[in-house]
């Protein structure tokens, strides 16, 4: 059995905030230039 202090002590399963807005940014990116591709809209 664990004891109080080692259970406060357990780390896991953690991500960072700086790498799910790195992954969010990457997903974003890719999804616009596809749709740049498909839909390709001129410039006013």
């Amino acid at each position: 059995m664990l004891t109080d202090s080692e259970m406060l002590n357990i780390e896991g399963g953690q991500i960072s905030w700086g790498l799910i807005g790195l992954i969010g940014g990457v997903i974003t990116f890719i999804s616009g230039i596809i749709d740049g591709y498909l839909r390709p809209l001129k410039c006013n």
